[in-house]
Protein backbone atom coordinates (compact mmCIF):
# COMPACT_ATOMS: atom_id res chain seq x y z
CA UNK A 1 0.00 0.00 0.00
CA UNK A 2 2.84 2.38 0.90
CA UNK A 3 4.55 1.80 -2.45
CA UNK A 4 1.30 2.58 -4.25
CA UNK A 5 1.05 5.90 -2.38
CA UNK A 6 4.67 6.79 -3.20
CA UNK A 7 4.06 5.96 -6.84
CA UNK A 8 0.95 8.11 -6.86
CA UNK A 9 2.90 11.05 -5.38
CA UNK A 10 5.63 10.66 -7.99
CA UNK A 11 3.02 10.57 -10.76
CA UNK A 12 1.32 13.71 -9.42
CA UNK A 13 4.66 15.51 -9.10
CA UNK A 14 5.61 14.55 -12.64
CA UNK A 15 2.24 15.74 -13.92
CA UNK A 16 2.60 19.07 -12.07
CA UNK A 17 6.11 19.53 -13.47
CA UNK A 18 5.01 18.79 -17.04
CA UNK A 19 2.10 21.20 -16.57
CA UNK A 20 4.55 23.85 -15.34
CA UNK A 21 6.84 23.30 -18.36
CA UNK A 22 3.88 23.57 -20.71
CA UNK A 23 2.80 26.82 -19.06
CA UNK A 24 6.31 28.24 -19.38
CA UNK A 25 6.40 27.27 -23.05
CA UNK A 26 3.05 29.00 -23.62
CA UNK A 27 4.25 32.15 -21.84
CA UNK A 28 7.51 32.24 -23.82
CA UNK A 29 5.67 31.75 -27.09
CA UNK A 30 3.25 34.58 -26.24
CA UNK A 31 6.14 36.84 -25.22
CA UNK A 32 7.93 36.26 -28.54
CA UNK A 33 4.76 36.95 -30.52
CA UNK A 34 4.08 40.15 -28.59
CA UNK A 35 7.67 41.34 -28.95
CA UNK A 36 7.52 40.79 -32.69
CA UNK A 37 4.23 42.70 -32.84
CA UNK A 38 5.71 45.58 -30.81
CA UNK A 39 8.69 45.93 -33.14
CA UNK A 40 6.33 45.85 -36.13
CA UNK A 41 4.22 48.62 -34.58
CA UNK A 42 7.32 50.80 -34.21
CA UNK A 43 8.49 50.05 -37.72
CA UNK A 44 5.11 50.79 -39.30
CA UNK A 45 4.28 53.70 -36.96
CA UNK A 46 1.08 51.81 -36.25
CA UNK A 47 -0.15 53.75 -33.24
CA UNK A 48 -3.15 56.05 -33.04
CA UNK A 49 -2.33 59.47 -31.57
CA UNK A 50 -5.04 61.35 -29.72
CA UNK A 51 -4.95 64.86 -28.27
CA UNK A 52 -6.92 65.92 -25.18
CA UNK A 53 -7.29 69.64 -24.45
CA UNK A 54 -6.16 71.31 -21.24
CA UNK A 55 -7.95 74.54 -20.37
CA UNK A 56 -7.47 77.49 -18.06
CA UNK A 57 -10.38 77.16 -15.63
CA UNK A 58 -10.51 80.88 -14.91
CA UNK A 59 -10.44 82.21 -18.49
CA UNK A 60 -11.76 79.26 -20.50
CA UNK A 61 -8.77 79.40 -22.84
CA UNK A 62 -7.21 76.19 -24.13
CA UNK A 63 -3.53 76.27 -23.16
CA UNK A 64 -2.42 72.99 -24.66
CA UNK A 65 -2.98 69.31 -25.29
CA UNK A 66 -1.78 66.00 -23.91
CA UNK A 67 -0.64 63.57 -26.61
CA UNK A 68 -1.85 60.00 -26.05
CA UNK A 69 -0.64 57.08 -28.18
CA UNK A 70 -2.82 53.98 -28.38
CA UNK A 71 -2.32 50.68 -30.26
CA UNK A 72 -5.00 49.01 -32.36
CA UNK A 73 -6.83 46.39 -30.25
CA UNK A 74 -5.65 42.90 -31.18
CA UNK A 75 -5.64 39.30 -30.00
CA UNK A 76 -2.17 39.84 -28.51
CA UNK A 77 -3.03 43.08 -26.69
CA UNK A 78 -6.59 43.22 -25.41
CA UNK A 79 -6.22 46.61 -23.74
CA UNK A 80 -4.02 49.71 -23.71
CA UNK A 81 -2.90 48.96 -20.15
CA UNK A 82 -1.85 45.44 -21.13
CA UNK A 83 0.13 46.81 -24.08
CA UNK A 84 2.06 49.35 -22.03
CA UNK A 85 2.62 46.86 -19.23
CA UNK A 86 4.24 44.54 -21.77
CA UNK A 87 6.43 47.31 -23.18
CA UNK A 88 7.79 47.87 -19.67
CA UNK A 89 8.82 44.20 -19.47
CA UNK A 90 10.98 44.34 -22.60
CA UNK A 91 14.34 45.86 -23.49
CA UNK A 92 12.53 48.12 -25.99
CA UNK A 93 11.44 50.77 -23.47
CA UNK A 94 13.99 53.34 -24.60
CA UNK A 95 13.34 52.71 -28.31
CA UNK A 96 9.58 52.82 -27.85
CA UNK A 97 9.62 55.98 -25.73
CA UNK A 98 11.69 57.86 -28.30
CA UNK A 99 9.41 56.60 -31.05
CA UNK A 100 6.29 57.81 -29.18
CA UNK A 101 7.86 61.19 -28.39
CA UNK A 102 8.74 61.86 -32.03
CA UNK A 103 5.38 60.57 -33.27
CA UNK A 104 3.49 62.81 -30.82
CA UNK A 105 5.37 65.93 -31.86
CA UNK A 106 5.09 65.22 -35.58
CA UNK A 107 1.36 64.55 -35.45
CA UNK A 108 0.77 67.54 -33.19
CA UNK A 109 2.27 69.80 -35.84
CA UNK A 110 0.46 68.02 -38.69
CA UNK A 111 -2.96 68.41 -37.10
CA UNK A 112 -2.78 72.09 -36.21
CA UNK A 113 -4.74 74.02 -38.82
CA UNK A 114 -5.61 77.58 -39.73
CA UNK A 115 -4.92 80.28 -37.17
CA UNK A 116 -3.98 77.65 -34.57
CA UNK A 117 -0.69 77.01 -36.38
CA UNK A 118 0.76 80.23 -34.99
CA UNK A 119 -0.57 79.70 -31.46
CA UNK A 120 1.97 78.68 -28.86
CA UNK A 121 -0.08 75.77 -27.53
CA UNK A 122 1.69 73.50 -25.07
CA UNK A 123 2.06 69.83 -25.93
CA UNK A 124 2.34 67.41 -23.00
CA UNK A 125 4.40 64.35 -23.93
CA UNK A 126 4.42 61.33 -21.62
CA UNK A 127 7.91 60.07 -20.92
CA UNK A 128 9.43 57.48 -18.59
CA UNK A 129 11.90 59.07 -16.13
CA UNK A 130 14.50 56.41 -16.90
CA UNK A 131 14.62 57.52 -20.52
CA UNK A 132 15.83 60.97 -19.50
CA UNK A 133 18.52 59.33 -17.37
CA UNK A 134 19.61 56.94 -20.14
CA UNK A 135 23.00 57.87 -21.58
CA UNK A 136 21.73 56.87 -25.03
CA UNK A 137 19.16 59.66 -24.91
CA UNK A 138 20.48 62.78 -26.58
CA UNK A 139 18.33 65.84 -25.91
CA UNK A 140 19.86 67.50 -28.96
CA UNK A 141 17.93 65.09 -31.17
CA UNK A 142 14.64 66.42 -29.81
CA UNK A 143 15.81 70.01 -30.32
CA UNK A 144 16.65 69.22 -33.94
CA UNK A 145 13.23 67.66 -34.51
CA UNK A 146 11.51 70.66 -32.93
CA UNK A 147 13.48 73.00 -35.17
CA UNK A 148 12.38 71.04 -38.24
CA UNK A 149 8.74 71.09 -37.10
CA UNK A 150 8.74 74.74 -36.07
CA UNK A 151 7.86 73.99 -32.43
CA UNK A 152 9.53 75.95 -29.64
CA UNK A 153 11.12 73.97 -26.78
CA UNK A 154 9.07 76.19 -24.42
CA UNK A 155 5.93 74.54 -25.83
CA UNK A 156 7.03 71.04 -24.86
CA UNK A 157 6.17 69.65 -21.43
CA UNK A 158 7.72 66.32 -20.43
CA UNK A 159 5.04 64.57 -18.40
CA UNK A 160 6.54 62.17 -15.87
CA UNK A 161 4.23 59.62 -14.31
CA UNK A 162 4.45 59.42 -10.50
CA UNK A 163 4.03 55.65 -10.83
CA UNK A 164 7.57 55.50 -12.21
CA UNK A 165 9.76 55.64 -9.13
CA UNK A 166 12.70 58.01 -9.09
CA UNK A 167 15.50 56.59 -6.95
CA UNK A 168 18.39 59.05 -7.28
CA UNK A 169 16.59 62.37 -6.84
CA UNK A 170 19.72 64.53 -6.86
CA UNK A 171 20.95 63.05 -10.14
CA UNK A 172 17.52 63.40 -11.69
CA UNK A 173 17.29 67.01 -10.52
CA UNK A 174 20.56 67.78 -12.35
CA UNK A 175 19.27 66.13 -15.51
CA UNK A 176 16.03 68.12 -15.41
CA UNK A 177 17.98 71.36 -14.90
CA UNK A 178 19.76 70.64 -18.16
CA UNK A 179 16.45 70.22 -20.02
CA UNK A 180 14.97 73.32 -18.42
CA UNK A 181 17.96 75.37 -19.54
CA UNK A 182 16.92 74.54 -23.09
CA UNK A 183 13.33 75.67 -22.53
CA UNK A 184 11.50 72.44 -21.76
CA UNK A 185 9.08 72.24 -18.86
CA UNK A 186 8.18 69.38 -16.53
CA UNK A 187 4.86 67.99 -15.31
CA UNK A 188 4.45 65.28 -12.67
CA UNK A 189 1.46 63.08 -13.42
CA UNK A 190 -0.77 61.01 -11.09
CA UNK A 191 -0.05 63.13 -8.01
CA UNK A 192 -2.18 61.83 -5.17
CA UNK A 193 -2.44 58.30 -6.55
CA UNK A 194 -0.35 56.97 -3.67
CA UNK A 195 2.47 55.49 -5.74
CA UNK A 196 5.12 57.96 -4.72
CA UNK A 197 5.86 60.47 -1.99
CA UNK A 198 5.76 64.25 -1.95
CA UNK A 199 9.54 64.01 -2.17
CA UNK A 200 9.03 63.77 -5.93
CA UNK A 201 7.52 67.26 -5.99
CA UNK A 202 10.09 68.75 -3.63
CA UNK A 203 13.10 67.56 -5.62
CA UNK A 204 11.81 67.78 -9.20
CA UNK A 205 10.09 71.16 -8.76
CA UNK A 206 7.75 70.63 -11.74
CA UNK A 207 6.17 73.54 -13.53
CA UNK A 208 2.91 71.56 -13.54
CA UNK A 209 1.36 69.19 -10.99
CA UNK A 210 -1.32 66.93 -12.48
CA UNK A 211 -3.73 65.74 -9.82
CA UNK A 212 -4.80 62.11 -10.19
CA UNK A 213 -8.44 61.48 -11.06
CA UNK A 214 -8.88 59.62 -7.75
CA UNK A 215 -8.61 63.02 -6.04
CA UNK A 216 -10.98 64.69 -8.50
CA UNK A 217 -13.91 62.32 -8.92
CA UNK A 218 -16.83 63.49 -6.76
CA UNK A 219 -14.59 66.03 -5.01
CA UNK A 220 -17.64 68.27 -4.63
CA UNK A 221 -19.05 65.66 -2.21
CA UNK A 222 -15.92 64.43 -0.41
CA UNK A 223 -14.40 66.58 2.34
CA UNK A 224 -11.22 64.43 2.62
CA UNK A 225 -10.43 64.94 -1.07
CA UNK A 226 -11.16 68.63 -0.70
CA UNK A 227 -8.68 68.93 2.18
CA UNK A 228 -5.92 67.12 0.25
CA UNK A 229 -6.41 69.28 -2.82
CA UNK A 230 -6.35 72.42 -0.65
CA UNK A 231 -3.01 71.33 0.83
CA UNK A 232 -1.57 70.69 -2.63
CA UNK A 233 -2.80 74.10 -3.78
CA UNK A 234 -0.98 75.74 -0.84
CA UNK A 235 2.22 73.92 -1.77
CA UNK A 236 1.81 74.86 -5.44
CA UNK A 237 1.44 78.53 -4.52
CA UNK A 238 4.62 78.48 -2.45
CA UNK A 239 6.53 76.52 -5.11
CA UNK A 240 5.23 78.77 -7.92
CA UNK A 241 3.89 75.83 -9.87
CA UNK A 242 0.55 75.30 -11.60
CA UNK A 243 -2.03 72.61 -10.87
CA UNK A 244 -3.89 70.65 -13.55
CA UNK A 245 -6.90 68.66 -12.36
CA UNK A 246 -7.30 65.47 -14.43
CA UNK A 247 -10.26 63.19 -15.00
CA UNK A 248 -13.03 65.78 -14.68
CA UNK A 249 -16.23 64.12 -15.91
CA UNK A 250 -19.00 65.97 -14.05
CA UNK A 251 -20.09 69.58 -14.19
CA UNK A 252 -20.27 69.62 -10.38
CA UNK A 253 -16.56 68.78 -10.20
CA UNK A 254 -15.81 71.49 -12.74
CA UNK A 255 -17.77 74.11 -10.79
CA UNK A 256 -16.11 73.19 -7.50
CA UNK A 257 -12.56 73.22 -8.89
CA UNK A 258 -13.09 76.54 -10.62
CA UNK A 259 -14.50 78.11 -7.47
CA UNK A 260 -11.53 77.10 -5.31
CA UNK A 261 -9.09 78.51 -7.85
CA UNK A 262 -7.56 75.46 -9.57
CA UNK A 263 -5.48 76.73 -12.49
CA UNK A 264 -6.06 74.24 -15.31
CA UNK A 265 -8.31 71.27 -16.07
CA UNK A 266 -8.50 68.19 -18.26
CA UNK A 267 -11.21 65.56 -18.66
CA UNK A 268 -14.27 64.36 -20.55
CA UNK A 269 -16.35 67.27 -19.23
CA UNK A 270 -14.01 69.61 -21.13
CA UNK A 271 -12.94 67.56 -24.13
CA UNK A 272 -12.37 63.92 -24.98
CA UNK A 273 -9.17 62.65 -26.57
CA UNK A 274 -9.51 62.88 -30.35
CA UNK A 275 -7.31 62.36 -33.39
CA UNK A 276 -8.15 65.84 -34.63
CA UNK A 277 -7.18 68.76 -32.43
CA UNK A 278 -10.13 70.56 -30.84
CA UNK A 279 -10.24 73.35 -28.28
CA UNK A 280 -11.68 72.46 -24.90
CA UNK A 281 -14.99 73.92 -23.80
CA UNK A 282 -16.34 74.85 -20.40
CA UNK A 283 -20.03 75.10 -19.60
CA UNK A 284 -20.95 77.22 -16.62
CA UNK A 285 -24.69 77.35 -16.13
CA UNK A 286 -26.35 78.46 -19.35
CA UNK A 287 -23.11 79.98 -20.59
CA UNK A 288 -20.84 77.90 -22.81
CA UNK A 289 -17.25 79.01 -23.29
CA UNK A 290 -15.54 77.28 -26.21
CA UNK A 291 -12.16 78.82 -25.47
CA UNK A 292 -10.81 82.15 -26.53
CA UNK A 293 -9.05 82.37 -29.87
CA UNK A 294 -6.76 85.07 -28.54
CA UNK A 295 -3.14 84.19 -27.94
CA UNK A 296 -2.68 83.57 -24.24
CA UNK A 297 0.31 83.86 -21.95
CA UNK A 298 0.78 81.23 -19.22
CA UNK A 299 3.02 83.25 -16.96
Amino acid sequence: MESVVRQSIKTNNLFSYLKYLYGQHQNNTLYIKRLKALKQIIQDKNLHTYFQPIVDLQTGQTIGFEALNRPEPSELFHSVDQFYEFVGQTDCVFLFECFCRNLSLQRFKERLHGEWVNRDFLVFVNIHPNVLLDKSYHCGETLQLLKELGIKPQQVVFELTERSAVVDFEKFERVLSNYRSQGYRIAVDDVGSGYNSLKTLVYLKPEFIKLDRSLIQFIDKNSEQQQLVTLLMSYAEQAETKIIAEGIERQEELHYLRNIGIHYAQGYAIGRPAKEIHLGKIRMGDHEDRGSHRKCSLY
